[in-house]
């Protein structure tokens, strides 16, 4: 047990990760506004280079993500090039090596996954209320060289994002924008499509920039668009996630929309409430037990 939180699976420390303040500001913007807030993480013992470069050697590779990190806000998926270097070897010398890694699913180690259940026990009330159980709790960490840029994209997740090390800057765009995500990107993303999205300058005026230093965080909403530039020095974030009710009807209905355009047939607007349009929901999950 430290000051910081948990090092043994099951236990928990009394001190809180987010304040009071940060549960006030949370509340007021969930779940659809970006909102600045703050943790008690920074210095956690789990989460030093030395513990995290142990955390990726016992990953499955299909849980690790690793490239260059000096990359344009816009790039393909296909055109990420790679730095040539083992994860071990990335995260252990990322302060020289100019390179971006993100662990996915880390909760699935025993200790991490304590991590997280803590920091979501205390918003679990809060996010009751508004978008009823979390669901698919996850949690990723993002390293990145000084520099690095992590291009324009969108997740399907409820997201807070603490920085632990060094500072970045999220530039957060609106949700539900159809210029910045076209419903047919949508359609394609919860296809299995990628979350990289087509950046054009004209964007940029929408964006609101948000500085991270260790012991910031920020609330980003559903598929809100953004990008993240890293500081000059290394970067160490955490970021924790959940589905709901609500994220999870948005991608049955654009889903059934990209079956129906593929289709030829008349699609449906996914509105501000997807959990309410359940006779269109059900109609999709039937068609996906049949197998269209």
């Amino acid at each position: 047990m430290t000051a910081h939180g948990s090092i043994t699976p099951g236990k928990e420390t009394t001190t809180r990760i987010f304040s009071d303040s940060a549960r006030v500001a949370f509340t007021a913007a969930y779940p659809d506004q970006a909102a600045p807030l703050t943790h008690d993480l920074v210095d956690h013992p789990l989460l030093t280079l030395a513990a995290l470069a142990d955390l990726a050697e016992r990953m499955p590779a299909g849980s690790v993500e690793y490239n260059l990190g000096a990359l344009p806000l816009g790039v393909r998926p296909d055109e990420t090039p790679s730095n040539g270097l083992t994860l071990g070897e990335t995260i252990r010398t990322i302060e020289t090596n100019g390179s971006w890694a993100v662990l996915k699913n880390v909760e699935r180690d025993a200790i991490y996954g304590a991590l997280l259940d803590q920091a979501l026990a205390e918003l679990e009330p809060m996010v009751a209320r508004r978008t009823g159980p979390m669901l698919h709790r996850e949690a990723f960490i993002f390293l990145s060289s000084p520099g690095s840029v992590t291009p324009f994209h969108m997740d399907p997740e409820h997201n807070i994002l603490l920085q632990i090390r060094g500072t970045k800057t999220m530039t957060v765009f609106p949700a539900r924008d159809e210029e910045l995500v076209p419903p047919c990107k949508s359609e394609d993303f919860h296809n299995g499509g990628h979350r990289n999205l087509e950046w054009r300058d004209a964007f940029l005026s929408r964006g609101i920039p948000v500085l991270l230093e260790p012991g910031d965080a920020i609330h980003v909403p559903v598929k809100a668009p953004h990008f993240v530039q890293n500081g000059s020095a290394v970067s160490i974030s955490l970021s924790i996630t959940w589905r709901s009710e609500r994220s999870v009807a948005e991608g049955e209905l654009h889903s059934f929309n990209g079956l129906l355009r593929r289709w030829k047939m008349p699609i449906g607007k996914v509105t501000r409430w997807p959990e309410k349009q359940i006779g269109r929901r059900f109609v999709y999950r039937i068609m996906r037990k049949l197998g269209a």
